[in-house]
């Protein structure tokens, strides 16, 4: 939203510079964007006088003029054709930057003739979008006057509108903030209104759903044309195109009122009825309309539309934009003008399904004040008549407006309780008077009943909130917050220190870390096990992205996709994140997920190094580090998901209903359906499934317990089922005798000719580690008598 301090003046009596409404404005909540200064832009340009002017003596069309400056009598080389003896212009000094040739003038001979500056044109200057000479100001104008001051330019201050603030989208409704906060005095906004001279020919009819409320009169006889300069000069600085007085009108009270209108040209409406209804599906097709911006969409039943020909002909989008059918130009004598209030969330839906970002569907989609509709009307025929002449007729209003905000009971002290800021009872009720608020008093509490344009405003702690803008959040008190000793435990919960810990990690082995959407295609969240219909987004950003996620895993596949597609194949991520289970609190749940997509270069012998066994790998070596008990779990092959390669895959877990993460190569076909070639390796863990470590009484770490005596190892080969899993027999053998054996291994897996059908042969290799005094070869072959009584019983045989 962007205004001018002479347009804000209009509403505001004040005497504050720029500088001071920005920071007013800043105080009270606005945020202001940014200040365009065309004095700070255009300081190097003064207005000059041409003395003379002769002709070239190297080109028919340049002239060398003597102009006097603020700098004295100047030397200029000059190729308008308007530059003459006499004429007022503009003066550009050398060093001066222009910004319409975005170039800095330097001294520099034009045809072998020295030019000591440069005599400006409008569109150089970007005051105008193009201009055929020089510029010509009024001879009164001294010599040195700053071109800003001479062409009547003013800064214009551009500030963001949050969406429940409707009505800072107008002029008017940053002035009454401004005045309550004490930068001025608020003009009356109020509009006598205008009385017809005889009764609207028109017939008004309106579907309660496409609009609650319209108002429309008659203006006949009028003189369109090109507005008035100051009309003219006001949208062009905040960056609108005059169009014609008609139209100009309707774009003056949008910004300065927040309220669209809208013109039709009465001689191209078709009978005698404008009609507000919804789109309709004919029997001949789709209703259709070309519009002002000379597309052609499609009305559909979700859409207000503005018909005439007795409702048949569509002739505007409601609250959206107009017909090219009826719009008015230069030769409009009559004219029909609409106010209404049409729906926020069915503007809004307009807007998205069209693409039309008009004013007035930026307005609308966020509420356009519901007692302005008729007073809006009022003014535009005040203009109108100003500027355009003619006759109005009796105005035709339609429907009622939506119920206006109700009372709400309020405590002034509550604005201390809840803002800490100490403000008498009768400040309270001047503030809340000054933004518009009804207030009655009461023994104890306020009644306060919100303006028609503030319906935001539904409850206490809103007007908490107004009271404490309008004081200023600067004297909202610094007030520290109560000392909290440190927590011994530390100030993270084990959740989150988990999450870092597996970001730190995953970092350290090589992963990269991915933040990707929490949703996911409904296919792709159906092949995860996920896509319940509770799980499906009412507004999607995207159609393509419409599912709150079950997994983490399809996001990351994508991801290697895109990368693989533009040319890095050989991919490593992970990401740490929410994962869904239902709608409810409780069915969110952290997840730890990562994958690796190998890609090794071309060659006969180049194969990736990365497989299965590296994620397994990683995932164990992760467990590990977020204090999982990785000697406890159990891999249960066969039982993981079906997005899984069910042979290439595996579960750990505590038992059958703790399980903790899956692991291994993901299928093929989810591979296909995700647009990704494989092979794709990964993990994902459950976080709150990994059990919290029990906590101990700090203590002093003792002396490490070294054995000075030599380890030994001993390899043994076990027949084993090959169905059966090689670690159950490496954790049978380590645990035949803890306190000797060190660890246990496999170090070669064998099946063919000298192994039984159905078995395979396991090496195992198992580290000894003598504590009291070396092994004699009796206790050593004491010790493998109990590996092998401890292999026997995991269905291991020591082989021949």
């Amino acid at each position: 939203m962007k205004f001018t301090l002479s347009w804000l003046k209009e509403h505001l009596e004040t005497d504050a510079t720029v500088a001071q409404v920005v920071d007013a404005m800043t105080m009270a909540g606005l945020e202001v964007e940014h200040v365009t200064d065309p004095a700070e832009t255009l300081k190097a340009f003064t207005v000059a006088k041409i003395v003379e002017a002769a002709q070239h003596p190297n080109a028919d069309r340049l002239r060398v003029c003597q102009v006097d400056t603020v700098d004295g009598r100047k030397e200029i080389v000059c190729g308008a054709p308007n530059a003459r003896v006499g004429l007022t212009t503009v003066y550009a000094p050398i060093g001066a930057y222009v910004p319409g040739l975005d170039v800095t003038l330097v001294e520099k001979p034009v045809r072998g003739v020295i030019s000591n500056g440069m005599l400006c044109s409008a569109s150089e200057l970007q005051v105008a979008e193009e201009s055929d000479g020089i510029m010509e100001l009024p001879d009164s104008l001294a010599v040195g006057t700053p071109a800003a001051e001479a062409l009547g330019l003013e800064a214009v201050i551009d500030f963001e509108v949050t969406p429940n603030r409707p009505d800072w989208l107008g002029v008017v409704g940053i002035a009454r903030d401004l005045a309550a906060a004490g930068v001025g005095k608020l003009r009356d906004p109020s509009i006598q209104p205008i009385a017809g001279t005889f009764p609207c020919p028109y017939t008004v009819r309106i579907d309660g759903d496409a609009c609650k409320l319209f108002a429309g009169r008659l203006i006949k006889g009028v003189k369109n044309g090109p507005s008035p300069a100051w009309l003219q000069a006001r949208l062009t600085a905040i960056g609108l195109r005059s169009i014609n007085a008609l139209v100009d009108v309707t774009n003056l009270i949008s910004y300065d009122r927040a309220k669209p209108l809208h013109v039709y040209d009465a001689a191209k409406l078709v009978g005698t009825t404008v009609e507000a209804r919804l789109g309709r599906h004919g029997l001949n097709g789709d209703e259709h309309l070309i519009a002002l911006d000379g597309k052609t969409y499609e009305l559909t039943p979700e859409m207000s539309v503005i018909a005439d020909a007795d409702g048949e002909r569509p002739v505007g989008l409601g609250g959206v934009m107009g017909g090219e059918s009826t719009g008015c130009s230069d030769e409009t004598i009559d004219v029909f003008v609409e106010s209404a209030w049409f729906d926020p969330i069915r503007t809004a839906q307009t807007g998205r399904t069209t693409g039309i970002t008009s004013d007035a569907q930026y307005r609308f989609a966020r509420g356009v004040d519901t007692g302005a509709v008729v007073p809006a009307l009022e003014l535009a025929t005040k203009l109108i008549l100003e500027l355009c002449g003619g006759e109005p007729s009796e105005v035709a209003v339609v429907g009622e407006a939506p119920v206006a905000p109700g009372p709400i009971q309020f405590d002034p002290a509550y604005v201390h309780q809840l803002a800490g800021l100490n403000i008498p009872r009768d400040g309270v009720v001047e503030i809340l008077t000054k933004l518009g608020f009804t207030v009655e008093n009461g023994h104890a509490e306020l009644t306060v009943t919100p303006p028609t344009w503030r319906r935001d405003v539904d409850g206490k702690a809103d007007l908490v909130e107004e009271v404490a803008r309008i004081a200023g959040f600067d004297a909202l008190p610094a007030t520290p917050l109560p000392e909290v000793p440190p927590s011994p435990g530390g100030v993270l919960t084990v959740r989150q220190n988990r999450a870092r810990v597996a970001r730190r990690a995953l970092a350290a082995a090589g992963y990269a870390e991915a933040v990707t959407w929490s949703f996911v295609a409904n296919a792709t969240a159906t092949a995860f096990g996920g896509g319940a219909p509770e799980l499906v987004l009412a507004n999607p950003m995207s159609a393509e992205i419409d599912t709150m996620r079950p997994s983490i895993l399809p996001n990351l596949i994508e991801a290697a996709g895109r990368n693989a597609r533009r040319g890095f194949p050989d991919t490593a991520l992970f990401e740490v994140g929410p994962v869904f289970g239902g709608d409810q609190p409780q069915d969110q749940h952290m997840a730890v997920a990562a994958i690796l997509a190998p890609r090794a270069p071309r060659g006969w012998d180049k194969r990736p190094a990365e497989d299965v066994f590296t994620v397994k790998a990683d995932l164990l070596a992760l467990l590990e580090e977020l204090g999982a008990p990785v000697a406890s779990l159990q891999t249960a092959q066969g039982s993981a998901s079906p997005w899984w390669h069910p042979g290439r895959s595996a579960r750990l877990q505590l038992g059958p209903k703790a399980v903790i993460a899956e692991f291994g190569e993901l299928h093929p076909a989810v591979l296909k359906q995700l647009d990704v070639d494989g092979p794709v390796y990964g993990f994902e863990i459950w976080v709150e499934a990994v059990p919290e470590p029990k906590k101990k009484p700090t203590k002093t770490r003792g002396a490490p317990a070294l054995s000075s005596l030599m380890p030994l190892s001993r390899d043994f080969a076990f027949l084993l089922d090959a169905g059966k899993a090689s670690g159950d027999l490496v954790k049978a053998v380590a645990g035949a005798d803890k306190a000797l054996i060190a660890g246990a291994r496999v170090f070669d897996v064998y099946q063919g000719p000298g192994v039984p059908e159905g078995q395979k042969s396991v090496a195992v290799e198992v580290s000894v580690q003598p504590r009291e005094k070396t092994l004699t070869d009796a206790e050593i072959e004491a010790l493998s008598a109990k590996i092998v009584a401890a292999a026997e019983k995991a269905g291991g045989k020591l082989r021949a």
